[in-house]
C-alpha cells in the first residue's frame, strides 16, 4: 500500500514569478464540403510562436503576460492560394501588416496550477487601432477583416486552443496508467464541447506522457451565427487524440501532437443572399503540434 501511494505524483503546472515560457504551435487543418454537389477542399495552416511572461503568483492563480512573437497564415483554396505574415514587411499586403501590427502588443491571462485560464484581460487591445493604416477600407471591409481575425486569435479562441494542451491535468495525484476526465468548452467560429479521457502512459525523473482521447460535438446544434453577413449554424462531431509530454518540474509541454477528425453539417439560413438557404456537408481535418 504504501508503495503504490508513494507512486503516485501530483502533476500540475509550477511556473515561476519573472520566467518566460514559449510554445510554438503548427496546425495543418483540412476543410472539405460539398456545396451543389461539388466537393470543395480549402487547406489552412497556421504557424505561431506565443511566449507567456509569468508577473505574479497568488495562491493558485498565476497572472501572466501573453504576446505573439510571430504569425504566419496560408490559406489554400480553390481559386488560388493566399499567405499572410507577421514577418512580410509589405504595406499592400494588408492582412500581413495586420498581423505584424498585433505581436507588437501584449495581454494578461489569469490560469490556475491545474491549466485552467479564469480570465483573459486586454485581449482586444490587439484589434485597436489596426485600420489608421488603410483609411481606405471601408467599414464592412474592417467588419469582415476584424471578425477573421477576432475568430482565429480573440478570446474564446484563445482561451479553446491554450486549454487543450494546459488543462489536462486530474485533481488527484496519478500514477502510470490512471486515467481521469476534463471538460473542456472550444470557440473558434463555433462552439463545441470536448469531453477528454487522460491516460498517464510514462514518466520518469524529468518528464511524463499523457494521451488523451476526446469526443467532440457542437455545444447547440440550433444556434446561428453569422458568417460573411449569413446566419448559418452547424451540426458537428468528432474525435481528438492527444500525445503530450511535460516537463514534471513545470508543468509545461514540452511537446502535444493532436490529430482531430470531425463531420456533420453546417446549414445556412434562408436570407436575402441565399434564398431558400443550404445546408453543406463538412469534414474538418487537422493535425496539430506545439513544443516549447
Amino acid at each position: 500500500m504504501i508503495s503504490c501511494q508513494a507512486q503516485k505524483q501530483k502533476l500540475e503546472l509550477n511556473l515561476e514569478v519573472g520566467e518566460i515560457y514559449s510554445q510554438n504551435m503548427t496546425s495543418n487543418m483540412t476543410v472539405t464540403q460539398t456545396i451543389n454537389s461539388q466537393q470543395m477542399n480549402i487547406d489552412v495552416t497556421i504557424i505561431g510562436k506565443t511566449t507567456y511572461r509569468v508577473t505574479n503568483v497568488e495562491d493558485t492563480l498565476y497572472s501572466i503576460d501573453v504576446k505573439y512573437e510571430n504569425l504566419t497564415m496560408k490559406m489554400a483554396m480553390p481559386n488560388g492560394v493566399a499567405e499572410f505574415s507577421s514577418e512580410k514587411a509589405d504595406d499592400n499586403d494588408i492582412f500581413s501588416t495586420l498581423l505584424s501590427m498585433m505581436k507588437t502588443k501584449t495581454f494578461t491571462v489569469k490560469m490556475s496550477k491545474s491549466g485552467k485560464i479564469y480570465e483573459v484581460k486586454n485581449i482586444e487591445s490587439l484589434f485597436s487601432g489596426l485600420f489608421e493604416k488603410f483609411p481606405q477600407l471601408t467599414e464592412i471591409q474592417k467588419q469582415q477583416i476584424q471578425g477573421q481575425l477576432m475568430q482565429a486569435y480573440g478570446e474564446k479562441a484563445f482561451k479553446g486552443n491554450l486549454e487543450m494542451v494546459t488543462a489536462i491535468f486530474s485533481n488527484s495525484p496519478v500514477a502510470k496508467g490512471d486515467k481521469w476526465i476534463i471538460k473542456t468548452q472550444l470557440e473558434s467560429g463555433m462552439s463545441a464541447e470536448m469531453e477528454t479521457t487522460y491516460e498517464l502512459v510514462d514518466i520518469n525523473d524529468s518528464h511524463g506522457i499523457i494521451v488523451g482521447n476526446a469526443v467532440i460535438r457542437t455545444a447547440d446544434k440550433d444556434a446561428y451565427i453569422e458568417s460573411n453577413g449569413m446566419p448559418l449554424k452547424y451540426d458537428l462531431q468528432g474525435t481528438m487524440i492527444d500525445n503530450i509530454t511535460i516537463d514534471l518540474k513545470t508543468g509545461w509541454i514540452v511537446e502535444a501532437k493532436l490529430t482531430q477528425s470531425i463531420k456533420g453539417t453546417a446549414e445556412v439560413k434562408d436570407n436575402p443572399q441565399m434564398p431558400g438557404g443550404m445546408i453543406i456537408p463538412m469534414t474538418i481535418s487537422n493535425k496539430m503540434t506545439m513544443t516549447n
